[in-house]
């Protein structure tokens, strides 16, 4: 009724306020017919959008106000839907240069530039042979696009993160799609496909004891010739991760400044900003570490964390050797600039095989530089630390270190069965 009676209203004003002629056969006012004609021509002199030209739109539109991390997320998972969202023929180029292709072209600073000779083909192709962007509502061609989010290019499911992240991103951009008019739904919305990829807990299998860990440090000052110390300035940072749970780009950050270390007791690392590495094209700075704030927290915040003395000592050793870097940061490379992760990478991998038997340098243990992170946060749970407080040290939320971390809280079990025993015992006395 209401509906009908603002309709109503409608018609009435055309006739009696703007005199309005009506169109017989549809008993419609003058204007809403014209109104639909004009449409109806620019829909047909209009070319629809087409896919590539939406996304360097979208993306310009977000550049400005995202983190070099967020953009090269949302680039990332943009370009493998384009690897659905180009049509097919004899001289297509391969998935990873068309990859690679999309991923430079929608940076907004490379719009006017020439693209690089190795990926000119690449280019072309995608700039003439992508979809128009309604082409999202074929079921067939937006089956190929919610594998394409699922999968790498080799066939295999991509892992639990890098489907969520892609998801969201070509999620946000199918919103924003819809926002403006350029579709009528959003596709993804009718998607109930079971995500593919490993799940979001930690495998049990990276994490070392306490004998591998301390190996494993003094293994790393082996890394290298002892003049260029290319393992031994890296011990203290692979340190500041296994025993105060950092992330590598919180460690890579880390000033001297933010460290409280006494001569005796426990100290404290008061983070406040982290270094994450993005990429030239992804960071306003042209650097390829970005400058931010802690991991989902405001700006202007921090987060303290006490170290045991034995980091303390660890710390100490790190300064009296090396000194601070530019920034006054505790750890630099040799000439004193951003550790890359790449170096710390390598250094890692090499420093595995000095202090892993044979049989274990090819196991998942300890297998990334952000295993030692999880073993803190393991050994803290193990340790009887509230998940709250756990949380708070490692800059998470309850929930997720729950998620993530139960599956590897040890003893649990065995308490369990002795409250079952117990009460199996008094129930046999009862009888």
């Amino acid at each position: 009724m209401a509906l009908a009676e603002s309709r109503r209203s409608e018609l009435w004003q055309a006739m009696n306020r703007r005199g309005e002629a009506f169109e017989i056969a549809s008993g419609r006012p003058e204007s809403e017919v014209r109104a639909d004609a004009e449409a109806a021509v620019v829909a047909d002199v209009a070319p629809p959008l087409r896919w590539f030209e939406f996304c360097r739109k979208y993306v310009a539109g977000r550049w400005r106000t995202s983190a070099a991390k967020s953009r090269e997320g949302m680039a990332d998972g943009l370009a493998a839907v384009t690897l659905a969202m180009v049509k097919r023929g004899d001289g297509t180029p391969d998935d990873e240069s068309l990859r690679l292709a999309f991923r430079w072209g929608v940076v907004p600073a490379n719009e006017a530039e020439e693209p690089p000779a190795e990926l000119k083909a690449a280019y072309d192709w995608l700039t003439t042979a992508d979809r128009p962007l309604v082409d999202l509502a074929d079921a067939g061609v937006f089956e190929d696009v919610v594998y394409r989010v699922s999968y790498k290019l080799d066939g295999t499911p991509a892992a639990g993160d890098t489907y969520k992240r892609r998801r969201r991103a070509l999620n946000a951009a199918l919103e924003h799609a819809v926002a403006m008019g350029n579709l009528s739904e959003n596709p993804l919305q009718r998607s109930r496909r079971k995500r593919v990829g490993s799940n979001d807990v930690v495998d049990r299998r990276v994490l070392v004891n306490a004998m591998q860990a301390r190996q494993l440090l003094a293994a790393v000052s082996y890394v290298g010739s002892w003049d260029r110390c290319r393992g031994r300035r890296l011990v203290a940072f692979y340190a500041v991760l296994y025993y105060a749970g950092l992330r590598p780009a919180e460690a890579v950050g880390l000033r001297r400044s933010d460290c409280h270390l006494p001569e005796k007791g426990w100290g404290t690392l008061t983070l406040s900003e982290t270094r994450p590495v993005s990429g030239k094209q992804w960071t306003d700075s042209g650097e390829r570490h970005d400058r931010r704030g802690l991991k989902a927290r405001e700006v202007s915040t921090d987060r303290p964390v006490p170290i045991p003395p034995v980091l303390v000592a660890i710390l100490q050793a790190h300064l009296n050797d090396f000194g601070t870097a530019k920034e006054g940061r505790v750890f630099g490379n040799e000439r004193g600039g951003v550790v890359g992760s790449s170096t710390y990478w390598r250094v890692w991998e090499e420093a595995r095989k000095y202090a892993l038997p044979p049989e274990r340098t090819d196991s998942p243990l300890a297998g990334r530089p952000y295993d030692l992170r999880h073993a803190c946060i393991t050994r803290w749970l193990n340790a009887g630390v509230s998940i709250a407080e756990v949380a708070r040290r490692a800059g998470n939320s309850p929930e997720v270190i729950h998620r993530r971390y139960h599956g590897c809280v040890d003893g649990h079990e065995e308490i369990a069965n002795r409250k079952i025993m117990a009460d199996l015992e008094d129930e046999g006395d009862m009888d």
